[in-house]
């Protein structure tokens, strides 16, 4: 883990330095747009909706588009005006009973890890916490703005979760005629609640999903069903651990059916290994079968 963020988390007048950490990570699965008939890439242009023309990146601007359609072009210049704070301070507003926020509210959750210097007023606010039974409402500045959020403790480490803004959820425009409820439709609904009634446990639950995407992929590399395109699909930022493991079997995939993973050589060496790489394609099959 690597930290995103240093501060000090600051009540009355005790500060405690910590680390933030981002303390969720997605494990979705994600596909590339591709070309059906050679796998190969879409592509997307930045185009202007009135002249059809391509735009650079230099000549692009942020616009806000008002209720009417009308659009407002904001320069640099204005964004540099707008509200916006670089503080360090993670400040406590105050102290709040846990049932009192609606877990609509939070959005993002984050591990404070305390420097060494503030080990000790980190494990007092985190054992305040616990017997108090309570959330600190706090005000932190991220990513350049103000954002509300609260520490709550989770398993001996305190967490910071951001929170939405209270106009930013939603409200129902519907409404529920239920019509008449009998007793006994109530008891029976109680007895169903009872007999799977138990305790949250989430290693109970799999992503069968991510799974099957997986085991499908794998059989189809198997199978020898790749399509090899010139340029590499190897995305920037971090790897997902499922994308480097189909990474890994497209080259052994390759290696087996004896095709050099670079995409080199030239005509007469594919014509030389044209019948090793039969042989190789049958035997993939056939195991796959």
């Amino acid at each position: 883990m690597r930290a995103i963020w240093k501060g000090a988390v600051s009540f009355g007048l005790v500060s405690v330095p910590v680390k933030l950490y981002s303390a969720t990570e997605s494990h979705d699965v994600s596909f590339r747009q591709v070309h059906a008939k050679d796998g190969g890439r879409i592509k997307y242009q930045r185009v202007c909706s009135i002249d059809g023309e391509e735009v650079a990146y230099a000549d692009i601007a942020k616009g806000y588009e008002t209720e009417d359609g009308e659009m407002v072009i904001l320069t640099d210049d204005d964004m540099a005006e707008l509200p916006s704070t670089s503080s360090r301070e993670i400040a406590v507003e105050k102290f709040v009973p846990s049932d009192q926020i609606d877990p609509m509210l939070f959005e993002k959750s984050y591990y404070l890890e305390p420097e060494k210097t503030g080990a000790k007023p980190y494990a007092l606010l985190r054992q305040a916490l616990l017997d108090a039974d309570r959330m600190a409402v706090v005000t932190v500045a991220l990513r350049q703005r103000t954002t509300v959020a609260v520490l709550r403790v989770r398993e001996d480490v305190i967490v910071l979760q951001t929170m939405m803004w209270p106009d930013e959820i939603r409200q129902p425009d519907f409404s529920i005629d239920i019509g008449e409820v009998k007793d006994a439709e109530v008891a029976m609904a109680n007895m169903l609640v009872e007999t799977l009634a138990g305790d949250f446990d989430p290693s109970e639950f799999e992503d069968d999903y991510a799974e099957a995407v997986e085991s499908l992929v794998k059989a189809k590399i198997e199978g020898g069903e790749v399509k090899k395109t010139p340029t590499s699909t190897k995305s920037s930022g971090e790897v997902v651990d499922l994308l480097a493991a189909l990474q890994r079997s497209v080259e052994a995939a390759k290696t087996a059916r004896g095709e050099a993973t670079d995409d080199a050589g030239d005509d007469a060496d594919a014509k030389s290994d044209k019948p090793a790489k039969k042989t190789a394609k049958k035997a993939a099959k056939k195991k796959a079968s």
